[in-house]
C-alpha cells in the first residue's frame, strides 16, 4: 500500500486531534528498509500517549491503513506503532522524546513540514 498525501495528512490530523505536539514526519524511502515513512509525536504524558495511541489505533484502520503491530502500552512513555510496513509511528512523552532523539538517528532522512499538509 502505497501512502499518499492525503493519507499522511490524515494521519498527522488523527495525531492533532488528541493535542499531539512536536509532530515530525520522516520519509525514510530509500533510506530504511522497515518502512517508507516514520512520524513522531509528542504528548505531554504517559496519560497523553496513551490517548493519541488509542485514538490512533482505532482511527487508522478507518482511513485505510492497518495498524499490525503496537508496542510500549501500558508504560507509555514511548509507544511505537507499526502501520502496514509503510509507516511506523513514534508517540512519545517528552523526556524519551529529547532522550532517543529519532531525528538524529535518521538524520538522512527528508523532514516532510507538515505545513504542506494541512
Amino acid at each position: 500500500m502505497e501512502l499518499d498525501q492525503k493519507k499522511l495528512t490524515e494521519v498527522i490530523h488523527l495525531a492533532e486531534d488528541k493535542k499531539g505536539g512536536d509532530i515530525t514526519l520522516l520519509d525514510l524511502k530509500g533510506i530504511s528498509m522497515v518502512t517508507d515513512y516514520c512520524l513522531i509525536v509528542t504528548g505531554n504524558t504517559s496519560i497523553q500517549v496513551k490517548a493519541i495511541t488509542n485514538h490512533l489505533e482505532e482511527e487508522l484502520p478507518e482511513i485505510g491503513i492497518p495498524v499490525l503491530h503496537v508496542e510500549g502500552l501500558p508504560d507509555a512513555k514511548w509507544v511505537l506503532m507499526d502501520c502496514s510496513g509503510d509507516l511506523v509511528i513514534h508517540v512519545m512523552t517528552p523526556d524519551q522524546r529529547e532522550f532517543y532523539q529519532l531525528e538524529r538517528l535518521w538524520k538522512d532522512a527528508q523532514v516532510v513540514s507538515c505545513a504542506t499538509f494541512v
